[in-house]
């Protein structure tokens, strides 16, 4: 248990961004013996072999092929974005300090980013003197910055009300006391090397790494639990696994959830449903046979689900609020924000019996509208039967989140279950 924690910390300590946890994973991937492809080059495949593709650096599709010819597909999805606050493309600010312009990624909680040390971390499309459009990560850990919080002294209502944010005027970083309207240019090139700077997608990241909490480590605190929590339960069910002889398994890793979905990296894009037929097209599978071959696969959408929270009791349903500590959460909604049925959650339900894996159920409160994740798209877009499930966390889109260490040992063992699953005749 603790080797594995340690590695989960190790992942986000090197995942402060979508890009780099795409990075992480490919090289995870890459050490484990998965080879990498290129959509914008043709593929060769052999059987019982494990392949990856990245798509505009921050979105993963993992396979590996069976050893006979592919009936069916077991599917792991999730993301790695987080919300967060962005840099916008002019950044500079202007006035006595040097500060940047930011707007809001997703929907962070605003206030828990003020007076924290942060960063900046993303890519950087610069123009080099090997190349002339390159795209280079960066995580600026050296030259932090802060947005410092307004003190009681200057607004009585405060302690009352709280603080009102403006998202404008309010969530502007500090970066240096110095007035320097090339402050971005100097702290990227103080990282890395280029001739003109093009265009960036940098956003602000806390400095904190994450960290046991309780007497027997029995929590974990961190930004971007969600959902990297099962982005990595997700990388490593696939890396511990071996082939199946005639299931196709996937794992899929889309960006920008947290902004819906709809973009040429999120679920709702083209990338999962191309990745199904050019391996289908491989496999020899085509017409009425791969829409059978995709009714027969099964999805297992993954994401952090709300924990029960004893300071806001009155926000949860009574019977149906998973704790921290519990279990896996099998979450539902009658809306369909949730893809969960009756069907594609029995054979769920019935691995966690065999392997008396704890499993709890989520449903929100009726008076207050559930959230949703790429489980639901993915169904729709793909037709694929897919069942939504995840580990509670409290103070979800916090900047510091918290889990339970072993709820995430227990996703782990679930989804390196469900990676080899084998339906019963």
């Amino acid at each position: 248990m603790n080797e594995t924690l340690n590695k989960f910390f190790h992942f986000l300590d090197a995942s402060p961004t979508s890009w780099h946890a795409a990075k992480e994973i490919g090289r995870q991937l890459t050490e484990c013996g998965f080879a990498p492809l290129s959509e914008t080059e043709s593929w060769q495949l052999e059987k019982g072999t494990g392949y990856f593709v990245v798509r505009d650096g921050s979105a993963v599709a993992a396979f590996r092929l069976p050893k006979k010819k592919a009936k069916r597909a077991l599917l792991l999805a999730s993301h790695l974005d987080s919300p967060a606050l962005k840099l916008k493309p002019i950044a500079d600010v202007g006035g006595e300090v040097s500060q940047f312009f930011t707007e809001i990624y997703g929907s962070p909680l605003l206030h828990t980013w003020l007076d924290r040390d942060l960063a900046l971390a993303g890519r950087a499309l610069v123009k080099t003197k090997e190349k002339p459009l390159e795209s280079l990560l960066v995580y600026l850990k050296e030259h932090p910055l802060i947005i410092p919080s307004l003190a009681p002294h200057l607004d009585r209502s405060i302690g009352e009300k709280g603080l009102q944010i403006n998202k404008q005027d309010h969530l502007r970083p500090i970066a240096s006391l110095a007035k320097n309207p090339l402050m971005l240019e100097e702290m990227l090139r103080r990282h890395i090397s280029f001739e003109e700077l093009l265009a960036h997608d940098l956003f602000l990241v806390p400095l904190e790494k994450a960290a046991f909490l309780g007497p027997e480590k029995e929590m974990i605190a961190s930004y971007r639990l969600d959902n990297l929590t099962s982005a990595f339960a997700m990388l490593f069910a696939l890396t511990n696994s071996k082939p199946l002889d005639d299931a196709l398994q996937i794992c899929v890793f889309f960006d920008h959830e947290e902004v819906g979905s709809e973009s040429f990296l999120g679920a709702a894009s083209s990338f999962l449903n191309q990745l199904l037929d050019r391996i289908a097209l491989h496999e020899g599978i085509s017409g009425d046979e791969l829409f059978c071959f995709k009714n027969r696969t099964w999805c297992i959408s993954a994401d952090a689900a709300h924990g029960y929270h004893p300071n806001f009791s009155d926000r949860f349903d009574p019977k149906n609020a998973p704790c921290l500590g519990k279990g896996v959460v099998l979450k539902t909604n009658a809306q369909q924000r949730y893809a969960t049925s009756a069907t594609s959650a029995a054979p769920l339900i019935q691995i966690c019996k065999d392997r008396k894996l704890p499993l709890q159920t989520f449903a929100s409160k009726s008076d207050i509208p559930s959230g949703s994740t790429v489980g639901a798209i993915v169904s729709a877009v793909c037709g694929i039967p897919t069942v939504d499930i995840g580990i509670a966390s409290l103070a979800m889109h916090s900047i510091r989140e918290t889990i339970s260490s072993e709820d995430l040992i227990g996703l782990l063992t679930l989804l390196k279950e469900v990676i080899h699953y084998a339906p019963k005749s």
